[in-house]
């Protein structure tokens, strides 16, 4: 890699900041692609500065150390000083690498091709494309000084989001730029430890984790709040202060990348989403970045989403970390083999992915590197707490989320009564503080009285609830066989007080009915007055239509154990309904009213269907 400098360094840089799924010796060979590099000659870094600036070396700085700070994959750094005493640090392009790094694009370009037309499952196209337009950036230290000016009045100024101010949480240094041509940048010289020293960074009292979840925050930043961040943050690209608080140092800003707001808002839905589960959201936010898959897998897109932005862990749990990926690669492909009916030799050559955002690699690259970044120091970070306030704000922030800001909150739709125009004054007093969306429906003598919606359909999705708009809902059965039940009531087919197993025999199993009876008899061996009332003692004790109805029957958590077994056993109608008459209630009829959440419908289900 070191001899043929290029691209192939920057992928070795890359490799090394895998601590997480890298074993410790490549990692500790690879490393020095970051910035331990064989340095350039001096006469070709005198050569190259005086070219570029015009002056011979003594007229441009009072010292100039000959032993370079770092050399990495397209520059190295010299320490020195102006002639008016400002202490500062040279970056001097390699001559030649520009021709080189072109060249391997041009290459990688072809070969990545050539790839994906043999095997169709293994098209990078995507990738390559967005290195060919942002590496070449590099090239020009003018571009790299306009982005660590903008990075900096960024990451320094106030802003105002969503969920208030977010800015104060990033406490990092940035150098000042003092002077820029193409091949040349000088900056600021800051005296800090490299994250690699483990040592000095012992010696220092470094808090290893606060200062990852520091440069966390200045990316999250950068990502969500800014859409304009660092593509490049492997461990070389940092120093850390040598005075308390130990701030860390944010230094080369050559790959760094613009996004769109719509792109920024499209990538903190995806993050929002994996926080909250949220399938749904998460499919939307695919469908806004331009994410198209060829295969609707809701769950295996949300457990691929959320490795991106999983707990790191520590660089001794590299091979199990890669075993998980490997047996969840292995899960999705299962998954997929049987969505799709395809062979084991057709589900290998089947690309799931129809069209990736290219926008979306280089922040793919940044996830991987932070999560190298905290394996190397052997800290654990939970990156869903770290950046969701920065996505919050974004998201929220750009959301008009309630009637205050949003005339149109209540769907615009026809009011059908008196008591609908009520209803919708009264969800305009309570606000969005109390409703995230809502859809109300009512009928009266067979004619719709209130049909209406307000709100947005998520938390994170924006998207307004219509009276059409579908949701995932629970317990939607509770309400149709309840219904039903009543209506069978009404037309004096049944009666509130029946006992349910006179109308469905099935039902008067496992001590449903005779635990009861044993228990009269025990009453009427003792006192021969309770024999005269048996009829009266035998209803009140068996369970009733109404028991059902208002969660009184006992029966609370039947079909729970079942369901465990056999989750698609709820598919099975008739065996739901046989496991519900075998079952025995918990507590005495109509003795503790406790939520049926499972067997509620299939116990008013059964009772109809007889």
């Amino acid at each position: 890699m070191i001899e043929l400098e290029g691209l192939w360094v920057k992928m070795g840089q890359y490799l090394s900041t895998r601590a997480d799924v890298l074993p410790e010796p490549y990692i500790e060979v690879l490393k020095q692609l970051q910035d331990s590099l064989p340095p350039r000659p001096l006469e070709e870094v005198c050569g190259t500065i005086e070219k570029e600036l015009g002056k011979p070396m003594r007229q441009l700085f009072a010292t100039f150390d000959v032993d370079p700070l770092a050399t990495a994959s397209i520059a190295q750094v010299h320490r020195a000083t102006l002639e008016d005493g400002r202490e500062v640090v040279v970056k001097v392009q390699h001559d030649g690498i520009k021709e080189i790094i072109l060249e391997d694009l041009k290459n990688a370009k072809s070969l990545i091709e050539w790839i994906a037309w043999a095997e169709p499952q293994y098209d990078f196209n995507p990738m390559i494309d967005e290195w060919c337009k942002e590496a070449p950036k590099e090239l020009d230290f003018n571009h790299e000084a306009e982005n660590t000016r903008t990075v900096s009045k960024n990451l320094s100024r106030k802003t105002e989001g969503g969920s208030g101010s977010v800015s104060s949480d990033v406490d990092v240094l940035i150098p000042e730029i003092i002077q820029s041509t193409e091949k040349i940048l000088i900056l600021e010289y800051m005296d800090g430890i490299r994250l690699h020293d483990n040592d000095s960074l012992e010696e220092y009292g470094v808090d290893k984790k606060r200062l990852v979840e520091e440069i966390t925050r200045a990316y999250a930043h950068q990502i969500y709040i800014d859409g304009f961040f660092n593509g490049d943050p492997h461990p070389g690209n940092f120093l850390v202060s040598k005075e308390p608080p130990h701030k860390p140092i944010l230094l080369d800003f050559g790959l760094t990348k613009r996004i769109s707001q719509s792109m920024k808002q499209a990538l903190a839905k995806m993050f929002l989403s994996c926080a909250e589960g949220d399938q749904v959201a998460l499919l939307s936010a695919f469908a806004e970045m331009g994410l198209k898959l060829r295969v609707d897998m809701p769950q295996q897109s949300m457990e691929i989403a959320s490795i991106f932005f999983r707990q790191s862990t520590t660089a001794t749990e590299a091979k199990e970390n890669i075993k998980a990926l490997n047996e969840q690669r292995e899960r999705n492909a299962k998954a997929l083999q049987e969505k799709m009916k395809l062979n084991k030799k057709e589900v290998k050559h089947f690309n799931p992915v129809d069209a990736f955002p290219g926008d979306a690699i280089i922040f793919m690259r940044v996830l991987n590197l932070l999560r190298g970044l905290s394996a190397s120091l052997n800290v654990r970070i939970v990156y869903l707490d770290i950046m969701r306030p920065f996505a919050e704000s974004t998201l929220l922030g750009n959301m008009t989320r309630g009637p205050s800001t949003n005339g149109e909150w209540i769907y615009d739709s026809p009011v059908n009564s008196e008591v609908e125009s009520k209803l919708r004054s009264l969800l305009l007093e309570m606000g969005s503080d109390k409703i995230l969306g809502l859809q109300v429906c009512a009928y009266k003598d067979g004619k719709v009285i209130i049909d209406t919606a307000a709100g947005t359909l998520g938390k994170y999705d924006p998207r307004p609830v219509q009276p059409d708009s579908l949701f995932p809902v629970f317990s939607v059965t509770k309400g149709i066989t309840a219904g039903m039940v009543h209506w069978l009531v009404d037309q004096g087919k049944l009666k509130y007080e029946e006992t349910v197993a006179d109308i469905w025999p099935k039902f008067g199993t496992n001590k449903k009915e005779l635990i009861k009876v044993q228990k009269l008899i025990s009453l009427m061996l003792c006192n021969e007055t309770v024999f005269q009332d048996t009829n009266r003692l035998i209803c009140h004790f068996a369970i009733k239509v109404y028991h059902l109805l208002n969660h009184t029957s006992g029966l609370h958590n039947a079909l729970g154990d079942v369901v465990k077994t056999d989750p698609m056993s709820v598919c099975d109608w008739e065996e739901m309904l046989d496991q519900i008459a075998k079952s025995t209630p918990e507590t005495e009829p109509g003795s503790s009213q406790i939520y049926h959440y499972l067997s509620f419908g299939w116990l008013c289900g059964g009772l109809i269907e007889v």
